[in-house]
C-alpha cells in the first residue's frame, strides 16, 4: 500500500491536541520571541500587500482587482509563520482544541493568547517604525501612503458589530489555512493549503487583529505627512473621517471587537467544531 502524502482531518485534529500542549507548555521568553516574529512576519506582509496593489486600490473600477492581488502577497505572512515556525495571536485560537479535551487549562489557553498578542504588536510595531523612517510610503508620488492612510481611516470608522463580525469571518478562514497546512506532509502542499484561504479572506475585505496592527500604526503616523495627506484627501478621504484616525480609536473601535471577533472565528467556528465533529469522546 502506497504512503499516505496528506493527514486526514481527524488525524489534523489528533495533531492539534499535541500541538496545544507544546504550546502553552514552551518557555514564555522564547514564545515572546517567536510572537515577536510573527508579528514582524504578518507586518512584513501588510506593507508588501499595500506596496503591490495601492495604484489598482486609488480607483473604484480596479480596487477589487487590488484587492484580490493584495491577498495573494498578504498570504506569504501566513507561510512564514507556519513553515518558519511562530506564534500567532489568530492561529493560536486553535489551542482550544486542547483545552476541549481537557489537555490544556483555560487559564493557560488565556495567558499564552494575551504572551502572544503582546508579542505580535510588538514584532509589527517595529517593521511599521522601519518602513516609516525607510521613506518607502512615500513611493508612487505619495500614493502609497495616501492609501495606507485611507485604509487606516477606513478601518478605525467601522461600527462595533461590523468589525466584530468581519473578525470572526476572517480568523474563521485563517484557522482553517492553519488547518488545512498541518494536513499537507511537504512544503509545496502547506504553501497551496494557506494561500487559497488567506487570499480569500484578503480580497473578502475580512479584519484580521494583527495585520491591523501594521495598517493602522502606520496610518496614524502618516498624518504627520502634509504630503500624504494632501494626497490622501484628493483620493477622496474626507478630513472628518481622517481626524478620527488616532490611536484610541485603533484601540477600541477596531482592535477590541475585531479580536473578540477572531477569538469566535478561530476558538469556536473552527477549534471546538472540529472538536465536536472528530474528537470529542461519545456519551455512553
Amino acid at each position: 500500500m502506497s504512503e499516505k502524502h496528506f493527514n486526514s482531518p481527524e488525524e489534523i485534529a489528533e495533531a492539534f491536541v499535541v500541538i496545544a500542549e507544546k504550546k502553552v507548555g514552551r518557555d514564555h521568553i522564547k514564545t515572546m520571541i517567536l510572537a515577536g516574529l510573527a508579528g514582524a512576519f504578518i507586518a512584513f506582509a501588510a506593507e508588501g500587500s499595500n506596496m503591490a496593489a495601492f495604484n489598482l486600490l486609488a480607483s473604484a473600477s480596479t480596487y477589487g482587482l487590488g484587492k484580490a492581488l493584495a491577498g495573494l502577497m498578504f498570504s506569504t505572512g501566513l507561510m512564514m509563520v507556519v513553515i518558519a515556525g511562530a506564534d500567532l495571536f489568530t492561529g493560536n485560537n486553535l489551542i482550544v482544541v486542547g483545552v476541549m479535551e481537557k489537555r490544556v487549562s483555560i487559564l493557560d489557553f488565556l495567558l499564552n493568547l494575551l504572551i502572544v498578542y503582546v508579542g505580535n504588536f510588538i514584532g509589527s510595531m517595529c517593521i511599521v517604525y522601519m518602513v516609516n523612517v525607510s521613506g518607502l510610503l512615500n513611493s508612487g508620488g505619495y500614493e502609497l501612503g495616501a492609501i495606507t492612510l485611507k485604509i487606516a481611516s477606513g478601518k478605525v470608522s467601522l461600527s462595533f458589530i461590523q468589525a466584530f463580525v468581519l473578525g470572526i469571518m476572517c480568523n474563521w478562514l485563517v484557522c482553517l489555512a492553519v488547518w488545512m497546512g498541518y494536513a499537507a506532509k511537504d512544503i509545496s502542499g502547506k504553501v497551496l493549503a494557506i494561500l487559497f484561504p488567506i487570499w480569500l479572506f484578503v480580497t473578502s475585505g475580512f479584519e484580521h487583529s494583527i495585520a491591523n496592527m501594521y495598517y493602522i500604526p502606520a496610518g496614524i503616523l502618516l498624518k504627520s505627512s502634509p504630503k500624504v495627506v494632501e494626497k490622501a484627501v484628493s483620493l477622496g478621504l474626507s478630513t472628518d473621517v481622517l481626524a478620527h484616525l488616532n490611536w484610541s480609536t485603533f484601540v477600541v473601535d477596531n482592535l477590541v471587537p475585531v479580536t473578540l471577533g477572531n477569538l469566535i472565528g478561530g476558538s469556536f467556528c473552527v477549534g471546538v467544531i472540529y472538536w465536536y465533529v472528530y474528537i470529542r469522546r461519545k456519551l455512553c
